[in-house]
């Protein structure tokens, strides 16, 4: 088990997206805090369900009581996202209930019924009870930063459960940049409602019949006008993690590294080799280490980093990371703890 710890505060990150190229593993790096007051994210190279199940069990987090495991269940048999064999596994584990919420945009899973049938098709049936928690409404829970959003609509039936397992895929995304467990707990746990009014960045909140999105069309495409999405992305995400009172965990996988998010039926095929899975009780500095391994990678016959260093840079993506952190969410200094 080896130890090491890392901060890149935001100017030199800034500098680093600018220039476009990855950090050194040589250059030195000042940091902000000293090292107790890192985070802790737990490493291992091997994406496997003994890996999955090794990196929770590494936080040393006895979860009792209702476990909600939150997963993507991908828009179509194309998507990237996590596979049943992966996580049942842990999720057999912890005795969990995987869970999802409808889309806000017209797809395979913009309503219940489609929904169902893909998370069928895809055997996530056959690890553990899946729970739409919009199925039968939603509710309303605080957001501490209100910005933009002025508070987060969310799946009703997470009044069912006691703590929750953000289970991400680490990937691209087309209006976020990336997407890892922030996105899972703003975005994922977000009614279709709730998906509208972050989008939207509060300007709207309720889902056209046909699932169109409220946002203002060509939106993403503007970086400069993106930042409102990412900071309501980054409320939502820690009006989660205050519901449950803190009591979650974090884990990111990265594998299937494509630009494209798993909300896209027929996304371009990954570019990157597998790197990982990662966990922490900190989701800003787990998805922090997932971002700077990224940056971090070499281009060479394996590895085509540029698409996705440039989608995270162009949507402001790492902006989430900092809002998250001015609020209290978690810290982007991190110490890493590998486990190969």
């Amino acid at each position: 088990m080896k130890t090491y710890s890392r901060t890149i505060p935001a100017i030199l990150l800034a500098a680093l997206a600018l220039a476009c190229s990855s950090p050194s593993k040589n250059s030195k790096v000042v940091s902000t805090e000293s090292d107790d007051a890192s985070s802790i994210v737990y490493f291992t190279k091997e994406i496997s369900p003994e890996s999955l199940v090794k990196v929770y069990e590494a936080l040393g987090v006895k979860q009792e009581g209702r476990i909600a495991v939150k997963i993507s269940t991908g828009e179509s048999a194309k998507s990237n996202n996590l596979s049943p064999e992966l996580i049942a596994p842990l999720v057999k584990k912890v005795g969990g209930t995987l869970v999802e919420c409808n889309t806000a945009y017209g797809g395979s899973r913009s309503n219940t019924a489609s929904h169902r049938a893909e998370i069928a098709q895809r055997g996530y049936n056959e690890v553990a009870t899946v729970d739409i928690m919009d199925e039968e409404g939603e509710i309303k829970i605080p957001v501490k930063d209100t910005k933009w959003i002025q508070y987060d609509i969310v799946g009703s039936h997470i009044q069912n459960y006691d703590c929750m397992i953000n289970l991400a895929h680490f990937k691209g995304h087309a209006m976020g940049g990336f997407g890892g467990v922030l996105k899972n707990a703003s975005i994922g746990v977000a009614s279709s409602n709730g998906k509208v009014n972050i989008h939207s960045a509060g300007t709207h909140e309720q889902a056209e019949a046909n699932g169109d999105l409220h946002a203002p069309a060509g939106w993403f495409l503007s970086p400069e006008k993106n930042t409102p999405f990412i900071e309501s992305m980054a409320a939502a995400a820690h009006a989660v993690h205050d519901y449950f009172k803190g009591k979650v965990v974090y884990i990111d996988v990265m594998n299937n590294l494509s630009i494209d998010c798993d909300c896209d039926g027929n996304p371009h095929a990954p570019t990157i080799k597998d790197i990982g899975i990662a966990a922490s009780l900190d989701p800003v500095a787990l998805d922090k280490f997932c971002i700077d391994k990224v940056f971090a990678i070499p281009a060479d016959k394996d590895n085509d980093t540029k698409a996705l260093i440039e989608r995270i840079q162009n949507r402001h993506g790492i902006r989430i990371l900092y809002r998250a952190e001015e609020n209290g969410l978690g810290s982007t200094s991190y110490k890493v703890v590998e486990l190969d």
